[in-house]
C-alpha cells in the first residue's frame, strides 16, 4: 500500500479550505487545513508535508513571505500558489521566486490533482539529482570531508597500493574499522580476490583455529567432514581479523608463524599448506598494555605493528556528523518505506555537542530508532533519547556552582563580537556564504546555524 500524499492547505477562506480538504481526502490524500501564515508555520514545525497549497493573499503576510519563513527553518516543501481572479501576474512572479506552480480560482479538482502529481514528480527528480550531486556515498563508503577524514583517505590509498602485507587498524569501538579494512582491500591490486572477515571475539576459543586454518575430517568431536579454513579462502586477497586482541594466547604463536612465512597446518593434518594473504588486523584495545599484562605476545604485536592506521573518533570529526546523519536518514527511510526524518537546527546543535561514546555505530542506531518511531517527522530536541538531555544538563554549569549574575551580559557581549565577525566575513565575501564560511574557518552548515541564531538571515 503506497503512502498517502500529505498536503497542507493555507487559505483564509474557511469554506474553501473545508470543501477542498473534503475533495482531496476523497482522493485518498492526507490533508491539513489552516487559515493563516502563523498557523502554517506551526504546522510545518510539527509535521512533515509533501506539498503546500498556499494562498497568495493572506491576512498579515502574503503567501511568498510565508513560504520564505518556512524555508528559513531549513525545510524545503514545494508550494502551489493559489491566486484569486486578477492575481495571475503576481502568481507568475511567485513561481519565478521559487514556488513550484500556481492555480487561479476557480479551478477544477482534476486540474489540481494533475498539478499536484506533476509538482511532486518534478520535486522527486530534483531531490534525486541533488542527492547524487551532493551526498553520493564514495565508492569506499567513507563519508565525510573533515581534515582527519581527508588524511585517512590519503593513508588508505597509499597503503592499499603498497606492498604492505600486515596492517593494524586502531580505533574506538564503532569508528568503522571494518569499513576501512574493506576500503583498503577495494583500492588494492587484490580487490578482484576475496575479502574475508573474522571477528575473533565472536568465535568460540575451541573452534577459532579450525575456522582460520581448516580441519581434517574427524580431527575433533563434531568434525564430520573436512573444513576449509578462512586463510585458504582469502588466498590472493585480504583477511580481516577484527578484535585481534581477543585471539587466544595458544593460537597467537601459530598465527605468528603464519605471518612470518605464509605457512600453516590445518587441524588434524600431517601436511602444511601456504597462502598469500594480506592480513588487516583491528582492535580497540591498547595492545602495548596487553603485552605488558601478558595477554598478547610481544613478537606478534611487533609483527602486526608495521603499518598502523588510527581511525578518528566521531567527536573528532566536526560537521561530518551532519553528513552521516543525512546518509543514515536516507538509508533508513528506504528500509522503512517512508520519507527521511529531518532535524531542527537546535537538534543538530545537540548532536554536534554529544560525546558519541559508541561513535558512528551509536549515531546509526539513533537514526534507525528515530526513523522507526517518528517516520518522516521533523526531529526536535524533545524527541531525542534521555541521554542527550543529560548531555545538555552536564554542560550547563559545574556541580554546585550557582549561575553567575554576569552571565547574560557576558553572553550578549560574546554574541555582539561574533555577529561583527560574521558580518565582516560576509562583507569580504560579497555576501557569498560559502566563501564567508572559509574566511571564518568553519563549515557552511555551521555558518548557517550562526546566521539564524544571531538574527542575520
Amino acid at each position: 500500500m503506497s503512502q498517502k500524499i500529505r498536503i497542507l492547505i493555507v487559505d483564509d477562506e474557511e469554506s474553501f479550505v473545508r470543501s477542498l480538504s473534503f475533495a482531496l481526502r476523497t482522493e485518498g490524500m492526507d490533508v491539513t487545513g489552516v487559515h493563516s501564515g502563523e498557523d502554517a508555520f506551526l504546522e510545518v514545525r510539527k509535521n512533515q508535508f509533501d506539498i503546500i497549497l498556499l494562498d497568495l493573499r493572506l491576512p498579515g503576510a502574503d503567501g511568498m513571505e510565508v513560504l520564505n519563513s518556512i524555508r528559513n527553518l531549513d525545510i524545503d516543501i514545494p508550494a502551489i500558489m493559489i491566486s484569486a481572479h486578477g492575481d495571475t501576474r503576481a502568481a507568475v512572479k511567485a513561481v519565478k521566486l521559487g514556488a513550484a506552480d500556481y492555480l487561479s480560482k476557480p479551478f477544477e479538482l482534476d486540474e489540481l490533482i494533475h498539478t499536484i502529481n506533476t509538482v511532486l514528480d518534478q520535486n522527486q527528480t530534483a531531490l534525486e539529482l541533488e542527492y547524487h550531486r551532493k551526498r553520493d556515498v564514495p565508492a569506499n563508503g567513507l563519508i565525510g570531508d573533515c581534515t582527519v577524514m581527508s588524511n585517512l583517505r590519503t593513508t588508505i590509498e597509499r597503503v592499499a597500493k603498497s606492498s604492505a602485507s600486515r596492517i593494524l587498524l586502531l580505533g574506538e569501538s564503532g569508528t568503522g574499522k571494518a569499513l576501512v579494512a574493506r576500503a583498503i582491500h577495494g583500492e588494492s591490486p587484490r580487490s578482484s580476490r576475496a575479502f574475508i572477515e573474522v571477528n575473533c571475539a565472536a568465535l568460540p576459543e575451541q573452534l577459532i583455529e579450525s575456522e582460520l586454518f581448516g580441519a581434517e575430517k574427524g580431527s575433533y568431536t563434531g568434525a564430520h567432514q573436512k573444513r576449509t579454513g578462512l586463510v585458504k579462502l582469502a588466498d590472493g586477497g585480504s583477511l580481516f581479523l577484527d578484535e585481534i586482541g581477543e585471539l587466544p594466547l595458544a593460537l597467537q604463536a601459530k598465527f605468528l608463524h603464519f605471518l612470518e612465512n605464509g605457512a600453516y597446518r590445518p587441524v588434524g593434518s600431517e601436511h602444511s599448506a601456504s597462502a598469500n594473504v594480506r592480513v588487516i588486523a583491528a582492535t580497540n584495545r591498547d595492545l602495548a598494555e596487553e603485552v605488558r599484562l601478558g595477554n598478547f605476545r610481544e613478537d606478534l604485536f611487533y609483527r602486526l605493528n608495521v603499518i598502523t592506521i588510527d581511525i578518528p573518533a566521531l567527536r573528532e570529526r566536526g560537521d561530518d556528523i551532519i553528513k552521516l546523519v543525512e546518509h543514515f536518514a536516507d538509508k533508513q527511510a528506504k528500509a522503512e518505506g517512508c520519507q527521511p526524518i529531518k532535524f531542527a537546527l537546535e537538534t543538530v546543535d545537540i548532536l554536534l555537542a554529544h560525546r558519541w561514546r559508541g561513535n558512528v555505530r551509536e549515531l546509526k542506531n539513533l537514526i534507525e530508532r528515530l526513523t522507526i518511531l517518528y517516520p518522516a517527522k521533523m526531529i526536535y530536541p524533545e524527541l531525542l533519547p534521555a541521554e542527550f538531555h543529560e548531555d545538555e544538563l552536564d554542560g550547563e554549569r559545574e556541580p554546585h556552582q550557582p549561575a553567575s549574575s554576569n552571565a547574560p551580559q557576558l553572553q550578549d557581549r560574546l554574541d555582539t563580537t561574533e555577529r561583527n565577525l560574521v558580518r565582516d566575513a560576509l562583507d569580504q565575501a560579497n555576501g557569498h556564504k560559502g566563501r564567508a564560511a572559509e574566511i571564518l574557518g568553519i563549515s557552511r552548515h555551521a555558518l548557517k546555524r550562526r546566521l539564524q541564531r544571531l538574527g542575520l538571515q
